[in-house]
C-alpha cells in the first residue's frame, strides 16, 4: 500500500492519478484529469511497464510540459533527443514511440518508478527501525536496544545502498518526498543524499523515536513534524541558561549530601542529574497548558532531589532526615527518608501559575505506586469536574528493571483507556540505568528496551541519551504537548547510568567491571553542558561559577538551620491532606460516632427505587423483573436482603452528599447476580440505567464500575482514589475473596501500614466473598488469617475502657474487619464508615450463600433512628434469657452462624446452649465478649469456625479470649482439623467435614477431661 501512495507522488501534477478503487489490492483505478475518467488497472508495477501507459503519458506531456512531474519531463526531453530522428518536432510522437526508443523509454520510466518508490521506502525505514541505530547510550558501551545488528534497510554506508538496488550515482539525484515526512521543511524535494542526513539527524543522534506501531495516522503525523521538521529542536539562550541553572541546582545537590553523609544510604541521581530539569520542563509546559495540579510516583532513586528541586520541599526538613538522634514528633512506625511522599502549593515560575505538586509516598516495591497515582489523580479530576484532564495531570517515573519486570506495570497501563479510570494520559518517564540491582539488561527482560510494553497502548516511546540536555528537554517538551494535544500516555526513555552501584554502599565492580570502569572516566553532564555554553557565549565561567556558589550557599544555610531544634514530624511529608477535616495538629475533631440509623421515609424512598425502573420505555431482562420484583415484596413487608441493605446505606450517603464508587470485577451485576446496579435495555445496546443515580435531584453521584480483570492495579487504582477525599465512600470488590491474594503487595506495604508509616488515612473497604460451601479451594477462603495477623491490637493487654471504648478502639487500630451476619449490620458498617470522625480501612468478609438465605434477613426495625452497629451480637433466643441454665456458650463469626443455629434447633438443645457472633473480629470487642462471658457464667466456651484451625479467626482470637478470661478458663476449638489448602474440592468430603464438627459443637461431653 506505501508504494501505491508512493508512487501517486511520483506522478503529481500530470498523467494518471492514483485513486482507491473496489477490487481490493491487485486492483486500483488510474484516473486521467484530462479526459475526467477512470479505468481499472492492474498493479502498479503492471502499469509502469505498460507501453500505452507511458504513452499516454507522454501524450500528456506534450501537450504540455508542466503536466508531469519534472522527472518525467527530463525523462522524455532525454527520450527524444536519443530517438531516431532527434530534430522531429515534438508534437509528433510517432517516431519516437517505435521500436528501440519505445523500449527504451519504457525501461527508463519503469526505473525512474522505481528509484521514487525505493526511496519512500528508505524514509519509512528510518522512521520504522532508525531509534535502533541512535546514539543513547552516555558511556558508548552498551546497545539500548541490547543488540548491535544494524537493520540492513537504513543507509549507514555507501554499500547499503545496494538494499534498494541504489548505487552512488544516484545520490545526487533529485527524488520528490511523500507526504508523509516533513524532513523538506518546506521543500517537496530533496537530492538523496540530502534525505539520507536529514532522516539521520532526525531519528538516529540522541533521540530515539518510536512510534510507528501507532495505528492512528494523525498522531503519527504529529510526531513527524515534532523530529524531522529541519530546525525545529532549537533554544533560546534563556532557556538554555534555564536549563543550565536547573542542571547546577540537581547535581549540587547530589554532591552536598554526597559530602556531609557520605556513608548514609540516600539513593542519589548520579548519571541522570538532567531528570530535574527534565520533570520541571515537563510542570511548565503542562502548567503553561492550563494544568493545575501534578500528581507523582517515583521508585527511591533520587527521591531526595525530586523533593528539594521539583516539589520544592525545605531543604532544612531533608537534612533532618539524616540526624539518627532525632525523635519523631508523631505517632507510628515512620519510614526512611527516600520513601516519603510530599504535598505543595506554589507559583510555577516560569509560567505565573499556581501549581500543586504531589508526590506520593511509596514503599519499596517500586512499580506498586503506579496505580495508586492514577486513582488519586482519577479522584482530583473527578471532584474538579475535570472530564478531560486539562486541569489534573499525573506523572510516573519508573527504573528500567522494574518498568520491563513488574506486571503491576501492564495492568497500569491497560487502565489507561477504561472510561471509569483513564487518567486521560500519563506522562511516564523511565530512568534507564541500564542495569538491575546487579542483574545485566540482557538477562532481566526478553524485549529490546524496557518501555515496549508501553506498546500495548498505543503510546509513543521517545529514547533520549540524558548525556544531552537540550534533548532531553525537546522530548520533555514533545511529551507535554502530546498529553495536551492527545490525552493519552507517551513514555521518556531516559537512558542513562548510575555513578554508583544500587545505593551509596554498594560496589559495583563486583558485577560490572567493564561498565563501571567506563562511568569512572565519564566526564559529569554538567561540566559538559557548561563547557558547551560557555563556548558559545550563552554564559561566561564566572556567570556559571556565580550560580554554582549561590546554590551551596543555600544548602549550607539549610544544613545549619537543620540543626536548630528541629522535631521529625512526619506530618509534614503527607502527600494527601484533607483540609477541614481535622483539627490543625491533625486529630480528629471529635471521638465520638452518631447512630447509623434512618427513618422509615428514608427506607421506604430507597426500597422503591431499588426495585423499579425510573426510566421510561426501559425494557429490562425477564430475569432482573423477577428480582426487582421480589426486592419490592420485600419492601413491603420493611425487610431487606443483603442486596437492599447495600442500596440502604449507599442511598442513604448519597442523599447526604457523600460520593459512593463501587468497583471491581463484574461489580455491576454482582458476582452471584444479586446486586443488578445497572440495569441492561434489551433492546438498545449499550443503553443502561442506575437506579442509584434517580434517587434525589441534589444527591452525590454513584459510580460502580466493572473494572479489568486485575486485582493488583484496580485495588491500588481505588485505594488512591479513596486518598483524594474523606467524604467518599470507595469500596473495592474482588471477585471471590482470595482474589486479593494478587494484589497482597497494595494490602501489605499500603492498607495496613498506610497510616503508621505515612499518617495517612484512608477509608478504602475491601468487599470479600468468604464461605465454605463445597465450592472447592480457590473461591472458598478470603483468608481472614492474614488480615487479622497484621492487626495491631495487643491480644495480652485488656484495654482500659475510657471514653466512647468503640471509637476509641477504632481509632487505635490500624484497619477494621468485620464479617456480618445479617444485612442491616453490613448496612450499618458502611454507614459508620463514613460517620466516623476519621478514617480506617475496613475490611468486610462478605457472603455468598448468604446472599439469598430465607433466615438472612433484617427488618427495617433493625436500621431505626437510634440504632448502630452491633460489633457482637448475642443469643437473644431462651438461652439468652436464662443464662445461669447455659451449659455451653459458642462463639462464631459469619455464615456458620445459620448452620449452628439449625443445628442446635434439630437437637432440640436452645436451653443449654447460647451461639454469641462477632461481628466485628478486629480490634477485638474486648468489653462486649467480658460481659457475655460474665453473663454465662456456668458455661464451658467455645470457638466454631468452618475454616481450618491453622486459618481463619482461631489463632487471632484464642489468645483474646484467654485475656478476657485472665487464663482462668479455655477456649475450645471447634472446626476443620488443620490442612494445606483452604477447602477440599470435593463435595461429599466437604458434607462430612461439616458433619463432624457440628456433632462435636453440640457434644455437651466432647471435651470433659482434657487438659487445658
Amino acid at each position: 500500500m506505501s508504494q501505491f501512495r508512493a508512487l501517486a507522488g511520483v506522478l503529481k501534477g500530470g498523467g494518471r492519478q492514483w485513486l482507491r478503487g473496489p477490487g481490493g489490492p491487485a486492483a486500483r483505478r488510474w484516473f486521467d484529469p484530462r479526459r475526467g475518467c477512470s479505468s481499472e488497472a492492474a498493479v502498479p508495477a503492471a502499469v509502469a511497464s505498460s507501453s500505452s501507459y507511458v504513452e499516454e503519458m507522454y501524450f500528456a506531456w506534450l501537450e504540455d510540459h508542466k503536466n508531469v512531474h519534472e522527472s518525467w519531463d527530463a525523462f522524455f526531453r532525454k527520450a527524444q533527443a536519443s530517438g531516431p530522428s532527434a530534430e522531429v518536432d515534438e508534437r509528433r510522437p510517432s517516431t519516437l514511440l517505435q521500436g528501440r526508443a519505445l523500449s527504451q523509454t519504457t525501461d527508463m520510466a519503469q526505473k525512474v518508478v522505481e528509484d521514487h518508490l525505493a526511496v519512500h521506502t528508505l524514509i519509512r525505514a528510518y522512521q520504522i527501525r532508525g531509534h535502533h541505530v541512535a546514539q543513547l547510550d552516555p558511556l558508548g558501551i552498551l546497545e539500548a536496544d541490547l543488540d548491535s545488528f544494524v537493520p540492513s534497510d537504513l543507509i549507514t554506508s555507501i554499500d547499503k545502498l545496494s538494499f534498494y538496488e541504489l548505487d552512488e550515482s544516484d545520490l545526487d539525484k533529485t527524488f520528490q518526498l511523500p507526504s508523509t515526512t516533513f524532513i523538506g521543511g518546506g521543500e517537496t524535494t530533496l537530492p538523496l543524499r540530502e534525505i539520507i542526513r536529514r532522516l539521520e539527524a532526525s531519528y538516529c543522534g540522541h533521540i530515539g523515536v518510536e512510534f510507528m506501531f501507532i495505528n492512528n495516522v494523525d498522531q503519527c503525523q504529529w510526531i513527524r513534524q515534532k523530529f524531522e521538521t529541519p530546525g525545529i529542536m532549537q533554544f533560546t539562550n534563556a532557556e538554555k541558561k534555564t536549563l543550565l541553572a536547573r542542571l547546577v541546582r540537581s547535581t549540587r545537590f547530589e554532591d552536598f549530601l554526597a559530602r556531609k553523609w557520605s556513608s548514609e544510604k540516600r539513593f542519589g541521581l548520579e548519571g541522570c542529574e538532567v531528570l530535574i530539569p527534565a520533570l520541571k520542563m515537563i510542570i511548565d509546559m503542562s502548567s503553561a497548558a492550563g494544568i493545575e495540579s501534578v500528581i507523582m510516583g517515583m521508585p527511591h532513586r533520587g527521591r531526595l532531589n525530586v523533593l528539594a528541586n521539583v516539589i520544592r520541599k525545605e531543604l532544612d526538613q531533608i537534612f533532618c532526615q539524616f540526624d539518627p538522634k532525632l525523635e519523631a514528633a508523631d505517632e507510628g512506625s515512620g519510614d526512611v527518608k527516600y520513601h516519603l511522599g510530599m504535598y505543595h502549593e506554589r507559583i510555577n515560575r516560569v509560567t505565573d501559575k499556581n501549581i500543586t505538586l504531589s508526590l506520593m509516598a511509596n514503599p519499596s516495591h517500586l512499580e506498586a505506586v503506579d496505580p495508586v497515582v492514577q486513582g488519586k489523580t482519577k479522584a482530583e479530576q473527578f471532584y474538579r469536574g475535570d472530564t478531560q484532564g486539562k486541569k489534573v495531570m499525573s506523572i510516573l517515573l519508573h527504573g528500567d528493571a522494574a518498568f520491563a519486570g513488574q506486571g503491576v506495570v501492564y495492568e497500569t497501563f491497560h487502565l489507561s483507556e477504561l472510561p471509569s479510570y483513564t487518567t486521560h494520559g500519563t506522562i511516564h518517564v523511565v530512568v534507564n540505568n541500564q542495569i538491575g540491582f546487579t542483574t545485566d539488561p540482557r538477562v532481566a527482560r526478553s524485549s529490546p528496551y524496557p518501555t515496549d510494553v508501553a506498546r500495548v497502548v498505543n503510546a509513543p516511546i521517545f529514547h533520549v541519551n540524558a548525556d544531552d540536555p537540550e534533548a532531553v528537554m525537546y522530548v520533555c517538551r514533545v511529551a507535554a504537548e502530546w498529553r495536551n494535544t492527545f490525552n493519552k500516555d507517551v513514555v521518556i526513555d531516559l537512558v542513562c547510568y548510575r555513578r554508583f552501584g544500587h545505593n551509596e554502599m554498594d560496589e559495583p565492580m563486583f558485577t560490572h567491571p567493564l561498565m563501571y570502569k567506563q562511568i569512572r572516566r565519564q566526564e559529569h553532564v554538567l561540566k559538559k553542558y557548561s563547557d558547551k555554553l560557555i563556548a558559545e557565549g550563552v554564559v561566561t565561567l564566572q556567570e556559571f561559577e556565580e550560580e554554582v556558589a549561590k546554590y551551596d550557599k543555600i544548602c549550607e544555610e539549610a544544613y545549619t538551620s537543620s540543626k536548630d531544634g528541629k522535631i521529625l514530624h512526619i506530618r509534614h511529608w503527607l502527600d494527601s491532606p484533607w483540609p477541614n477535616f481535622f483539627t490543625a495538629e491533625g486529630e480528629p475533631k471529635s471521638m465520638s460516632c452518631p447512630p447509623t440509623g434512618m427513618d422509615e421515609e428514608l427506607l421506604q424512598h430507597i426500597g422503591e427505587i431499588a426495585s423499579s425502573v425510573p426510566v421510561e420505555d426501559f425494557r429490562i431482562h425477564p430475569g432482573v423483573t423477577r428480582i426487582l420484583r421480589g426486592r419490592a415484596d420485600l419492601v413491603k413487608k420493611r425487610q431487606m436482603d443483603w442486596a437492599l441493605g447495600e442500596y440502604m446505606a449507599f442511598g442513604s450517603l448519597l442523599k447526604d452528599g457523600i460520593h459512593v464508587r463501587l468497583s471491581g470485577q463484574d461489580v455491576e451485576r454482582g458476582t452471584f447476580s444479586h446486586r443488578h446496579h445497572v440495569l441492561h435495555d434489551q433492546e438498545v445496546d449499550k443503553r443502561v440505567c442506575v437506579p442509584m443515580n434517580h434517587l434525589w435531584a441534589n444527591q452525590a453521584p454513584y459510580t460502580v464500575c466493572n473494572s479489568s480483570l486485575s486485582e493488583y492495579g484496580v485495588l491500588g487504582f481505588e485505594l488512591g482514589f479513596a486518598m483524594a477525599s474523606p467524604n467518599a465512600l470507595i469500596l473495592w470488590e474482588a471477585q471471590f475473596g482470595d482474589f486479593h491474594n494478587t494484589a497482597q503487595c497494595i494490602i501489605d506495604q499500603f492498607i495496613s501500614p498506610g497510616q503508621a508509616k505515612w499518617v495517612r488515612n484512608n477509608g478504602i473497604i475491601l468487599l470479600l466473598p468468604h464461605g465454605m460451601e463445597g465450592m472447592g479451594p480457590e473461591h472458598s477462603s478470603a483468608r481472614p488469617e492474614r488480615f487479622l495477623q497484621m492487626s495491631k491490637d495487643d491480644p495480652d493487654l485488656f484495654p482500659e475502657f475510657r471514653g466512647d471504648f468503640e471509637v476509641q478502639q477504632l481509632y487505635d487500630c490500624n484497619w477494621i474487619v468485620v464479617n456480618c451476619s445479617t444485612p442491616a449490620n453490613y448496612c450499618h458498617v458502611l454507614r459508620r464508615q463514613i460517620l466516623l470522625p476519621f478514617r480506617k480501612p475496613l475490611i468486610i468478609f462478605t457472603p455468598k450463600s448468604l446472599l439469598r438465605h430465607p433466615d438472612a434477613r433484617s427488618s427495617f426495625d433493625d436500621l431505626a433512628p437510634g440504632t448502630k452497629f452491633k460489633r457482637l451480637i448475642a443469643d437473644e433466643g431462651p438461652a439468652g434469657t436464662h443464662p445461669d441454665q447455659v451449659k455451653r456458650v459458642i462463639f462464631c463469626t459469619g455464615k456458620v452462624y445459620y448452620e449452628l443455629a439449625k443445628e442446635r434447633k434439630q437437637q432440640n438443645l436452645e436451653n443449654d446452649i447460647a451461639i454469641v457472633r462477632l461481628e466485628q473480629i478486629s480490634p477485638f470487642p474486648f468489653d462486649l465478649v467480658k460481659a457475655e462471658v460474665d453473663k454465662y457464667t456456668n458455661a464451658e466456651l467455645i470457638w466454631c469456625q468452618e475454616e481450618h484451625k491453622n486459618m481463619g479467626y482461631y489463632d487471632y482470637v484464642r489468645p483474646r479470649f484467654l485475656t478476657v478470661v485472665a487464663n482462668e478458663k479455655p477456649i475450645w476449638y471447634v472446626g476443620r482439623d488443620p490442612a494445606a489448602a483452604p477447602a477440599t474440592g470435593n463435595k461429599s468430603t466437604h458434607i462430612n467435614e461439616l458433619k463432624r464438627f457440628m456433632d462435636t459443637a453440640f457434644n455437651l461431653s466432647a471435651f470433659e477431661g482434657r487438659n487445658f
